[in-house]
């Protein structure tokens, strides 16, 4: 584990908080933390309000700065083994481990992909993103000039996924379109699922392998960018991803589900990306090696 050294969360007071008790404004603007977690961060000196400590029941005025001084925390351990792809003075291109997140974020700072490349290239910058749970190709931009012109050409990049999903499906390819936006999560308010109201979104699917009733390995090539599309689609059409612990049937969360998009144990993996040089025009296919699980048997014979 590594030790991150802590972190500063500031906020502005609203004017519709004036005359509120500070952990009201927190528990309600911050809803990630009951109201008792923050009295009980109040109750260590964890909050400023102007910049002295305050405890519970302090009223807050429009416009003051609030500080939650969040004290360090080990990280968790991450797989950090990544496999440089492809690089030149413009692009660089790893293979991400499932387990590792791209970017910082939900308690993740120091052991990311980010954090990784950085070691190596201090000035590289990811142009997408993958899931923790999701492997794969990852593309980061090395000069202003690649992040410019691989940010207009990104929607017209192929992006081929592999995916294991639950049951047999009737068809041997289709396309899925069920529009995707944020439905009620009580986890974290909302969460992006099947949703009517939601962005139009396009996912080409294609069976590689029925390896029995229960599973079937898939290509999926996403022809949009909406989040956790693959796992909605492949849900909506009646086949969620083995062992996802948050879409069903249908594209929609679990009713059951207390799990946040990060948490792993379903396999999909980022297997190629076909995309036009930023500064040369060159074409470049980027290929990630596949996990054991996700090849086809002829695949596992042939290695």
């Amino acid at each position: 584990m590594s030790k991150h050294p802590g972190y500063a969360f500031k906020s502005t007071v609203d004017p519709r908080w004036s005359g509120q008790t500070i952990e009201c404004y927190l528990a309600t603007t911050f809803s990630h933390s009951s109201i008792g977690q923050w009295m009980e961060r109040l109750e260590a000196g964890e909050l400023t309000v102007e910049g002295r400590v305050v405890s519970g029941g302090r009223l807050l005025r429009a416009g003051q700065e609030v500080v939650w001084h969040r004290p360090g925390w080990e990280e968790p351990p991450v797989p950090l083994e990544v496999e440089w792809l492809y690089e030149d003075h413009h692009l660089l291109a790893v293979a991400k481990p499932s387990g590792l997140p791209t970017l910082p974020g939900g308690g993740f700072y120091q052991n990311t992909l980010l954090g990784k490349v950085l070691q190596r290239d201090p000035g590289a910058r990811p142009l997408h993103r993958l899931g923790r749970a999701t492997s794969g190709v990852v593309l980061f931009a090395r000069t202003d000039q690649a992040a410019r012109n691989l940010s207009v050409a990104w929607p017209s990049f192929r992006k081929v996924y592999r995916a294991l999903v639950t049951g047999s499906p009737p068809w041997m390819e289709w396309t899925e379109s069920t529009p995707i936006g944020p439905v009620p999560y009580a986890k974290l308010g909302t969460l992006h699922a099947a949703c009517p109201t939601g962005k139009s979104a396009k996912t080409h699917f294609q069976v590689l392998e029925r390896r029995s009733c229960q599973e079937t390995l898939l290509e999926a090539i996403l022809l949009t960018g909406r989040p956790h599309q693959i796992r909605i689609h492949a849900a909506a059409a009646g086949h969620p991803l083995v062992d996802d612990p948050i879409y069903q049937v249908g594209g929609i969360p679990r009713s059951d589900s207390a799990g946040l998009p990060g948490d792993g144990g379903y396999w999909l993996h980022a297997h190629r990306l076909h995309l036009t040089h930023p500064v040369d025009g060159r074409v470049i296919l980027l290929e990630a090696p596949v996990p054991e699980r996700l090849r086809m048997q002829e695949e596992g014979r042939l290695k």
